[in-house]
């Protein structure tokens, strides 16, 4: 990823490339989304209490307008590009893989003594080769399974006593037939880029990805065609709901109760509060049932960072900002008090706020919950520059088993040969 290229360090900055510059001293601009620009904008005053020097300017870019500016401006040789960039795990490799250089070594700037601060396998995530830092880690979602603690209550089900997603499928079985709700949705015609996040899901609770380490194709692996199977025999049984349409369909289907389960991260937590406040207490959450008994249910699926530009002329003062933000607990405890944002940092969930009872979710500890899983061993994924393209034969394979009801082998080592077409990369055997 990059390794060698640019040449952008902390002793060897030129005009083309950036300059490390003063580490108190600096204008810079940071882009970022929504909830997270606000909230590192809240951040600046106490920021500029400790480096008075540096000025910040956090613009508020939009997701996913940002991708398409980052992407623009890497293109153009860093023409216009902010000096700290907000950076979703999908589309990191993507921008070090295509525009080498574009993003600075963050461990001459002093992030390599944070190796060990973050939640398991995300480190790797950002340095695969272990030869620089693209990005430092700020947000980092585990699998979560919310879900309608009346609806199961209703049915009879035992929640907790789920061990296996064999066991959710009889589960929702008993549920359809003693309430009349799905067990969960999905968007089954890929009306949306994100149309896949269960099948992901179950592929990470195997400690697997679209691609493996060495960039090899991975979606008609044998956990792949489990993972489809297992969705193939909930819609085949009538548990699923089609919620294509979007997010506006997202969210009516919560308020209308159409499942029982949400299968989402741990950011979603707070969207539900958000939508349905009046369902307070009637909402539960724990972790997803592993894939295979025996089998774990913690996995990290997704994650973002803070990346520095490689031609800022301000690496230095932007390095602080970001170690402000990022690598100092009090910073992501507000954070995740005001946006309920879950951080990487693993020192931050020391703070009582982690361990306090959940009114919405019925008094349940939510952030030992997540934590727990952010403790558990947790395998780095390669997202690779080409994770766009796999989604895509994903989704597209999913939608044909969905609602042709296709063979999930055949769809996806079709996928697998289609993604080697596009890319020349190989298919693991």
């Amino acid at each position: 990823m990059g390794a060698g290229l640019g040449g952008l360090t902390a002793c060897s900055p030129d005009a083309k490339t950036g300059a490390v510059g003063d580490p108190e001293k600096g204008d810079i601009t940071v882009w970022s989304w929504a909830g997270p620009a606000a909230e590192m904008r809240a951040l600046v005053p106490k920021f500029n209490k400790q480096h008075p020097g540096i000025k910040v300017t956090v613009q508020d870019i939009g997701n996913p307008a940002i991708w398409d500016k980052i992407t623009t401006s890497m293109a153009a040789n860093g023409a216009g590009l902010a000096d700290v960039l907000h950076i979703g795990v999908d589309y990191l490799p993507a921008y070090t893989d295509r525009f080498p250089g574009q993003l600075a070594d963050l461990g001459p700037l002093g992030a390599d003594k944070y190796r060990t601060a973050f939640a398991d396998g995300l480190w790797q995530t950002v340095s695969l080769d272990g030869s620089r830092v693209d990005a430092l880690p700020w947000e980092a979602n585990s699998g979560g399974f919310y879900y309608r603690a009346d609806v199961f209550e209703d049915a009879g089900v035992d929640v907790d006593a789920l061990d296996t997603w064999d066991e959710v499928i009889e589960a929702g079985k008993k549920i359809k037939k003693k309430t009349g709700k799905y067990l969960l949705g999905i968007d089954k015609p890929a009306s949306q880029q994100d149309s896949a996040t269960l099948f992901q899901l179950l592929l990470q609770l195997q400690g697997t990805m679209y691609f493996n380490l060495d960039g090899d194709i991975m979606v008609s692996s044998p956990e792949a065609v489990r993972a489809m199977t297992l969705i193939k025999r909930m819609n085949d049984a009538d548990l699923v709901s089609d919620i294509s349409g979007g997010w506006n369909a997202l969210t009516s289907s919560i308020k209308s109760g159409t499942a029982a389960v949400l299968p989402w991260p741990t950011w979603f937590g707070g969207v539900i509060e958000e939508t349905v406040p009046d369902q307070a207490g009637l909402w539960g959450v724990r972790l997803p049932p592993a894939v295979r008994r025996g089998g774990t249910n913690a996995a990290t699926v997704n994650s973002t960072h803070l990346a520095i530009s490689g031609g800022s002329r301000h690496q230095a003062a932007s390095w602080k900002f970001v170690e402000f933000v990022l690598t100092r607990p009090q910073s992501q405890v507000q954070i995740y008090k005001n946006k309920g944002i879950a951080p990487a940092l693993l020192a931050a969930y020391e703070d009582p706020l982690f361990h306090q009872p959940s009114k919405f979710f019925g008094g349940q500890h939510k952030g030992e919950i997540f934590l727990k899983a952010l403790k558990a061993d947790s395998p780095a994924f390669n997202y690779t520059s080409d994770y766009a393209r796999a989604l895509k034969a994903v989704t597209d394979a999913q939608t044909r088993v969905l609602l042709k009801g296709a063979d999930p082998a055949a769809e996806l080592r079709r996928a697998a040969d289609q993604l080697a077409a596009q890319t020349a990369r190989k298919v693991a055997r």
